[in-house]
C-alpha cells in the first residue's frame, strides 16, 4: 500500500502543505486575517498534516516491509491525519453556524471534540514530547474530576458536554488565543527568520560575532554569546539558536582548550537568551502583548536591558572562566577576520532595519514582517549564491513551517489548559496559594514564582510554559504589588530558563548534539553560567526602571550600570576569581555587593560601589605582589585527563 509510494511524493506534500501554511499567513498580513474559526483552524489543520505526513514519510523510508506493527502504525496515523482534517473542517466550514449558536455544542461534536484532541495530543507527543500532553490531560481530568477534591482545589463540577464546548467551540479553548498568535504573529516572523537563514545573513551575524571576540581570552566562547544574543533577533527559539550557532562556536571553543561539557553549556546559556534579544523575540513576547493587552514594541523595549545585562554578566562569567582555567589566546589563522567580506555581505541584513522601522512607525507585527519577508527576498537576487529561486522558496517554507509546528501544537494543547483554567476558576487558587505560602513577602513569592515555572516548563518550548505560569502565577505577583509587565517578564525569563534546567533542559540536550558531551552535565554547567541570568528578573521587579517605564533616562542608565555591576560581582563570586583566584572571605564580600547591588536605593548601591571596588583593588595588589614573589601570580590552570581544561 503505503510502501510503493515513492518518497519524492511525500516530500512534495510536505512542500505543498509548507507553501500553503507560509502563503496563508503572509496573504492575511497584508489583506488582513481571516474570522477566528477560519484562520486558526486552517493553520492547525496544516500542522497536524504536516506532522503526520512526515511520520508517514519516516515509516515509507525507514522499512518497506509490512509487518504488522508497522501496517498498525500507518493505519494509526491515517485515522488520525482523517480525524484531524475533518474536526477542524467542521470549524472552517460551519464557522458562521458555530458563532451563531453562543458555544452551544451537539452531539456529533462531542465527538469531534474528543477526535480532536486525541489527534492534538499524539501530535504534541511526537513532535514535543510528553510534558505538554500529560499537563493537559490532567487539566481536563480536573476539569472532569475535581469536583470529588478535597475543599479549596474542588470545584462545583463539569460535565464532558460542558468542558467540550468549552475546549472545541469556545474562544478560550483549542482554538483560542495562544493559537490565534502562532496563527498570526508568530508565523510571519519565522518565515522572516528562515529567510535570513537560507540567505545567509545568519551566517553573516556569527562571522561578525567571531571577527569581534577572536582575538580576546576565551574569545570562541564570547563569540558563543555575541553570536546567540544576535541570532536571536532572527530565529527566537533556544534549540534553534543552538543548532544554528552551535557547529560554529562550539569546535572553536573546544580548539581552544575548553571541556566538551563547558562549550555546550555556554552555548546552551547563549542561546536561551536570544529569546529575549529585540526586535524580533521569541514567540512568547507576541503572546505577551495578548495577554498583557500592552503593544509588541512597549515590551521589545521594556525587554531590551534585561536582554543586553542578561548576555553582559555572560560574557562575564565566560570571561572569568577563561581567567579561571587559563583559556590561551586563539592566534592562529583561524582567528584572522576579513572585515572586507562581511561588510560586503551585510547588505543581507536589510530586513532587519526593515521591519524594525516600521514597528517603531506604529504598523502591526504582521505587516511589518510581510515587507520585511519582501526586502529578503529582493535582497537575495543581489548574489547568485543566495536567490530565493522557487525551488529554495519552498525550501525556505518548509523550514519555517516546521519552526513553526511545535509552537502552533503547544499554543493549542495549552489552549486546553487555559480553558480549564478559565472554566474552573482554578487560576486564581493558584495564585491564592502562592500568596499563602510566601505569607505575603515579596521575595518568597518570586522564588516560589520562579521554581514553579522552572517545574512546569520542563520539556516545553517557552511559548507554552509561559501560557502556563502567565495564567497561573502571574497573577500572584501582581496581587503584591508587581507591576503587570514586570510580572509577566518575571514569568517568562523565569519560564525561559527552564530550557537549561536539568533534568528536561532541551538546550543542553541540542547542545549534546554538537559537543558529544553529557546532557545532564551539560545541563549543570548551564545552569552555574547561567547564574547571573537567574538574578536579572529580580532586579527588574525591584527596580522597575531598568523597564524603561515611567522614568527618566539618568534613572535608567544608574539602573542598567548597578544591574550589571550586581550581576558580574555575583559571577565573579560564583566561579572564585577576578584577574586572580579569590580567598573565602573576598568571593563572600562579592556575594554581598551583589546582594546590596539588588537594592535599587543609592545608599545601597554605594556602599556596594565600595564592596566591589576595595576587593577588585585588593585582588590586583595581591596578584601583583605573588606575580613578582613567585613569578607565577595566582591564576589556576586546570587540566582534565585528557589535557582539556
Amino acid at each position: 500500500m503505503l510502501s510503493a509510494v515513492p518518497e519524492k511524493v511525500f516530500d512534495w506534500a510536505i512542500g505543498i502543505v509548507s507553501a500553503l501554511l507560509v502563503s496563508l499567513t503572509l496573504y492575511t498580513a497584508y489583506f488582513g486575517v481571516f474570522p477566528d474559526g477560519l484562520q486558526r483552524s486552517a493553520h492547525l489543520l496544516l500542522a497536524m498534516a504536516l506532522v503526520y505526513i512526515g511520520a508517514l514519510r519516516a515509516l515509507v523510508s525507514a522499512d518497506g516491509s509490512s509487518g504488522l506493527n508497522r501496517t498498525l502504525q500507518k493505519l494509526w496515523i491515517l485515522l488520525v491525519l482523517a480525524g484531524g482534517v475533518v474536526t477542524t473542517g467542521h470549524h472552517m466550514v460551519n464557522f458562521d453556524a458555530i458563532n451563531d449558536r453562543w458555544g452551544e455544542i451537539t452531539d456529533y461534536e462531542i465527538v469531534f471534540a474528543v477526535v480532536l484532541l486525541v489527534t492534538l495530543f499524539d501530535a504534541c507527543r511526537r513532535t514535543i514530547g510528553w510534558p505538554i500532553v500529560i499537563l493537559a490531560a490532567i487539566f481536563i481530568a480536573y476539569g472532569l474530576f475535581g469536583a470529588y477534591l478535597p475543599d479549596g482545589l474542588a470545584h462545583r463540577g463539569y460535565s464532558l458536554k460542558r468542558i467540550t464546548a468549552q475546549l472545541y467551540l469556545g474562544g478560550g479553548g483549542i482554538f483560542g488565543t495562544p493559537l490565534g498568535v502562532s496563527a498570526t504573529f508568530v508565523t510571519g516572523v519565522v518565515v522572516l527568520g528562515a529567510l535570513l537563514e537560507k540567505t545567509g545573513a545568519g551566517q553573516v551575524l556569527m562571522d561578525f560575532a567571531t571577527g569581534l571576540t577572536g582575538r580576546m581570552r576565551g574569545g570562541p566562547a564570547k563569540a558563543a554569546v555575541v553570536g546567540s544574543s544576535l541570532m536571536g533577533m532572527i530565529s527566537g527559539t533556544a534549540v534553534a539558536n543552538v543548532l544554528t550557532t552551535g557547529p560554529i562556536s562550539i569546535p572553536l571553543m573546544r580548539k581552544s582548550g575548553y571541556r566538551k561539557e563547558a562549550a555546550g553549556a555556554i552555548e546552551a546559556v547563549a542561546s536561551t537568551g536570544g529569546q529575549l534579544m529585540p526586535p524580533v523575540m521569541g514567540a512568547a513576547a507576541f503572546i505577551m502583548a495578548e495577554f498583557t493587552a500592552t503593544s509588541y514594541l512597549t515590551i521589545a523595549k521594556a525587554a531590551f536591558l534585561p536582554a543586553v545585562i542578561f548576555y553582559a554578566v555572560l560574557l562575564a562569567m565566560v570571561h572569568f572562566e577563561a581567567v579561571k582555567r587559563n583559556i590561551p589566546l586563539l592566534r592562529d589563522a583561524d582567528s584572522t577576520t576579513d572585515w572586507a567580506s562581511i561588510v560586503k555581505r551585510s547588505y543581507l541584513l536589510a530586513p532587519l532595519p526593515v521591519f524594525v522601522s516600521m514597528l517603531l512607525n506604529g504598523y502591526s507585527i504582521m505587516l511589518s514582517s510581510f515587507w520585511a519577508v519582501v526586502a529578503s527576498i529582493i535582497v537575495s537576487y543581489f548574489s547568485r549564491g543566495s536567490a530565493q529561486t522557487p525551488r529554495r522558496m519552498v525550501e525556505t517554507a518548509v523550514t519555517a513551517a516546521y519552526a513553526v509546528i511545535p509552537v502552533a501544537l503547544a499554543c493549542a494543547a495549552a489552549g486546553c489548559i487555559i480553558g480549564i483554567i478559565t472554566l474552573t476558576g482554578v487560576g486564581l487558587k493558584f495564585s491564592t496559594l502562592v500568596v499563602l505560602l510566601s505569607g505575603g513577602q515579596l521575595p518568597l513569592a518570586l522564588m516560589l514564582t520562579m521554581l514553579t515555572c522552572l517545574i512546569l516548563g520542563m520539556g516545553l518550548p517557552t511559548a507554552a510554559a509561559y501560557i502556563l505560569v502567565a495564567t497561573l502565577v502571574a497573577p500572584a505577583l501582581v496581587d503584591l504589588g508587581v507591576g503587570l509587565l514586570a510580572a509577566h517578564l518575571f514569568v517568562l525569563y523565569s519560564a525561559m530558563l527552564s530550557s537549561i534546567t536539568p533534568p528536561v533542559a532541551l538546550a543542553a540536550y541540542a547542545a549534546a548534539s554538537i559537543s558529544q558531551g553529557n546532557p545532564l552535565k551539560i545541563a549543570v554547567l548551564a545552569c552555574q553560567f547561567g547564574m547571573g541570568a537567574f538574578a536579572v528578573p529580580y532586579f527588574f521587579v525591584y527596580d522597575p526602571a531598568l523597564l524603561g517605564i515611567d522614568v527618566t533616562w539618568v534613572q535608567v542608565v544608574v539602573s542598567f550600570i548597578t544591574a550589571i555591576a550586581g550581576g558580574v560581582s555575583a559571577s565573579i563570586a560564583m566561579l572564585g576569581v577576578f584577574a586572580y583566584r579569590l580567598n573565602i572571605i573576598e568571593r563572600l564580600g562579592f556575594a554581598l555587593a551583589a546582594v546590596l547591588f539588588l537594592n535599587s536605593d543609592w545608599r545601597y548601591d554605594a556602599l556596594a560601589a565600595i564592596v566591589a571596588g576595595a576587593l577588585v583593588f585588593w585582588n590586583l595588589r595581591k596578584g601583583a605582589a605573588e606575580e613578582i614573589t613567585t613569578g607565577t601570580g595566582s591564576q589556576p590552570v586546570e587540566k582534565t585527563s585528557e589535557g582539556e581544561t
